[in-house]
C-alpha cells in the first residue's frame, strides 16, 4: 500500500512539475531580440571604429544615431518580453563583403530579418515598428556612405 501511495505521489508530482520545467527552458516569444541587439552593437562598432578615425561620409554618423535609437527600442521590447538584457548572443559571422561599411550593412539586414516577426502584444508591436524604422534608416545611411566612398563624394 505504501509503495502504491509513493508511486501515485511521484506521478502526480511529475505531472505538475514537468510542464513548468519545459516552460523554463523556452527562449521566450521573441528570442531574436537579443540576437538583433548583438548584431546592432557589432554594426555600430564597425561604423564608429574607423581606420585613421576619419569618417568617409557624414552618413556614418546618421547610421550610428539610428542604430542607437533602434537599440533603445529593441531593449525596451526585449525587457517587456522578459529577456535578460545581460545575455549577449554571438554576432553573426561569415560576412560576404570585405570592408566595415559592407559588413555593417549586412548585419543591419540580418537585424531587420530578426526583429521583423509577428508580434502579439500591441505595445511591443509599436516598439518593433519603431525599431524597424530606425534599422531601415541606418541601412539607408550606410548605403549612402558606401555610395559616397564608391563615387568619391
Amino acid at each position: 500500500m505504501k509503495l502504491l501511495y509513493k508511486r501515485m505521489m511521484l506521478t502526480t508530482s511529475l505531472a505538475v512539475l514537468l510542464p513548468l520545467a519545459a516552460h523554463a527552458d523556452m527562449p521566450g516569444r521573441h528570442p531574436a531580440y537579443l540576437h538583433a541587439l548583438s548584431d546592432l552593437r557589432a554594426a555600430r562598432w564597425m561604423l564608429s571604429h574607423r581606420p585613421g578615425d576619419a569618417a568617409v561620409s557624414s552618413q556614418e554618423d546618421i547610421a550610428i544615431s539610428e542604430i542607437d535609437r533602434a537599440i533603445g527600442e529593441i531593449k525596451h521590447a526585449a525587457y517587456d518580453d522578459g529577456k535578460n538584457l545581460d545575455d549577449h548572443p554571438p554576432v553573426d559571422t561569415g560576412m560576404d563583403q570585405p570592408g566595415r561599411l559592407h559588413q555593417a550593412a549586412q548585419l543591419l539586414a540580418k537585424v531587420h530579418n530578426d526583429i521583423d516577426r509577428e508580434e502579439d502584444d500591441p505595445q511591443s508591436r509599436e516598439l518593433k515598428h519603431r525599431a524597424l524604422m530606425h534599422v531601415d534608416q541606418a541601412e539607408a545611411a550606410v548605403d549612402h556612405a558606401i555610395g559616397d566612398v564608391h563615387y568619391g563624394r
